[in-house]
């Protein structure tokens, strides 16, 4: 039986505001809504206007002033991203001096705050970050530390929690810190059935990493890398030799192998194993069975699959720690 409390979804409206920040968490709390939880969605405006244009030049209105509203323990308030040249801007604490102290006041009145990507700038010029846990988007993390160094920047965290305070990566990472949300007050079953509802292939959680394996190490200009890059991880289920690696890019295995190493700062082996990890975690939670994991990971056995798993375990959210 689902929790009959009623709850309130506030979402905060910038100027430029980056539109699926708060497009994503808002269509899953109105499925939420559909599926019998009792939680209303209302949009409000950071520009005391009822109007507002996104980042992709989209153009909101019927929005409410945010000063028209008094949050409560009942209440959520997600601040999503804004454009940069905005919240670096010299002087603009200065702009929204009376957004930041109505943003204290709801702190103090319980309401959950929620920023994603960016919107953790907003939320840190109100000082509610100082000495608490929080994350943002991978791209400002150098510049977030440097302008709050006070903050307990976590850098590679999809969502950080930090008692009513909650901070997601980036962009769609908005929509794994509604579904952390939707679990907290309606559990864990209700959760995946929004999930499921909206067609999320993977859940991800307060341990995962902002990026990929399959993105990382990605971060260079040498297309005969990347080839291999991803031939290794289209062929996940069977052993790949160096050797054809090479061929396939017109290279000896040797001068493949310290290219590697040299543009993406690991091993091909090493790589091949997080590729594998990283796929095996994906299957395990989506309920396969590890025998069938095992064979799409290219392992020969079950406990092949397990020893992996152990020698990457510090890297493992602790659900699969083994």
């Amino acid at each position: 039986m689902l929790n009959d409390t009623s709850y309130k979804a506030f979402f905060l409206i910038p100027p430029e505001v980056q539109l699926l920040d708060f497009a994503g968490p808002a269509h899953l709390f109105y499925e939420a809504n559909e599926y019998g939880a009792s939680i209303t969605t209302h949009y409000l405006s950071l520009s005391q206007t009822k109007e507002e244009v996104t980042c992709t030049g989209v153009s909101l209105g019927n929005l409410d002033s945010y000063s028209s509203h008094e949050l409560g323990l009942h209440d959520l308030l997600f601040i999503p991203g804004l454009e940069s040249h905005l919240f670096l801007a010299e002087g603009y604490t200065d702009e929204i001096a009376e957004f930041l102290e109505w943003l204290n006041r709801q702190n103090q009145n319980g309401a959950r705050i929620c920023s994603v990507c960016t919107g953790a700038y907003l939320v840190a010029f109100s000082g509610l970050l100082d000495h608490k846990n929080c994350t943002t988007h991978w791209k400002y993390l150098e510049d977030f530390q440097n302008r709050f160094p006070s903050t307990k920047l976590l850098s590679d965290r999809l969502i950080v929690k930090d008692g009513t305070l909650y901070s997601s990566a980036g962009v769609s990472s908005g929509i794994d810190l509604a579904l952390f949300i939707l679990e907290e007050l309606f559990g864990p079953v209700f959760a995946t059935k929004i999930a499921k509802a909206v067609v999320i292939y993977l859940r991800r959680t307060e341990s995962d990493p902002q990026l990929s394996v399959f993105l990382q190490y990605r971060n260079h200009m040498d297309n005969r890398v990347h080839q291999v890059q991803d031939a290794l991880a289209q062929n996940l289920g069977r052993k790949v030799k160096i050797e054809e690696l090479a061929e396939n890019v017109h290279m000896s295995p040797r001068n493949l192998t310290r290219l590697f190493k040299k543009v993406t700062g690991i091993t091909v082996g090493l790589y091949l194993e997080k590729l594998r990890v990283e796929r095996a975690i994906q299957l395990l939670t989506s309920g396969s069975k590890v025998s069938t994991v095992s064979n799409a990971c290219g392992l020969r056995s079950s406990n092949q699959l397990r020893s992996l798993l152990k020698k990457h375990t510090r890297s493992l959210p602790s659900k699969w720690q083994v």
